[in-house]
């Protein structure tokens, strides 16, 4: 295996798509947004993103069946008023590293300028580290045409004394250097739980921007199933952590 591999499932044209990106972040609101988002709109999963730059690990459900680290595309026809084309990324993992955030973005560009990719929104949390009786959204932007929209739209603007770290800001940024107009939608969290309020109100505006529909009752149970995803892997991180310290020194013999 290469260091990052993407396997296409099916073959698609797509036409002028705007690209959505939510991996897993604060309050895991951008991946509670999208997958959401992916099950209303019946989204089809056309590829898949395997890299060494994810977490040594994998997940293993009730049945004993182990799931990979990965990044998956999916695609939607014909969406809105406007009847775009979408590719939708998601995923259980973000890059560990610096040197891997970089490397996977660059590579998730690459795959999607194939098709076409001009436009492109990314969801994650931005974290108060304290209650909150209502999620605002916050954004930034590529441009100051799309900075105009989003104020239009109510969405408070991003100061200047924060950045936007991970997949979400750094694909903006790096896409911003090969003339994709984007921007990211940040849903006001706590931070220290999963969020589906947050993720709520991030949806409702990215559907007002893009002029799409997307029913949001059950993301409750979308949030409760994160729960359990985010529980496997605090286990599996523990688990770690006590073989390292049950061997007084680092090493990756749980790898096997």
């Amino acid at each position: 295996m290469k260091n990052t591999e993407i396997n296409i499932l099916e073959e698609i044209d797509l036409k002028d798509p705007i690209f959505v990106e939510a991996l897993p972040g604060i309050g895991h609101v951008g991946k509670l947004a999208a997958d959401h988002m992916i099950d209303e709109l019946n989204a089809t999963k056309f590829a898949e993103l395997y890299s060494h730059h994810f977490p040594p690990q994998v997940f293993v459900d009730e049945d004993g069946l182990v799931e990979n680290m990965v990044n998956e595309f999916y695609y939607l026809k014909s969406q809105g008023d406007e009847k775009r084309d979408y590719i939708i990324l998601v995923g259980n993992s973000q890059a560990l590293s610096p040197e891997g955030q970089y490397q996977l973005s660059g590579e998730i560009l690459d795959f999607v300028e194939k098709f076409g990719v001009k436009e492109m929104y990314t969801l994650g949390g931005l974290a108060t580290g304290h209650p909150i009786e209502k999620s605002r959204v916050f954004g930034a932007a590529t441009d100051i045409e799309t900075i105009e929209t989003l104020k239009e739209l109510d969405i408070e603007i991003r100061s200047a004394d924060g950045g936007i770290v991970g997949a979400s800001g750094l694909l903006i940024g790096l896409g911003k250097l090969r003339n994709i107009k984007g921007a990211c939608l940040m849903g006001e969290t706590p931070g220290y739980f999963i969020d589906p309020e947050a993720a709520e109100a991030i949806l409702e505006k990215l559907a007002t921007i893009l002029n799409i529909a997307i029913n949001t009752d059950k993301l409750d149970e979308r949030a409760e199933e994160t729960r359990k995803m985010i529980s496997k892997a605090q286990k599996i991180e523990q688990e770690m952590m006590n073989r390292s310290m049950g061997s007084g020194e680092d090493d990756l013999r749980y790898i096997g």
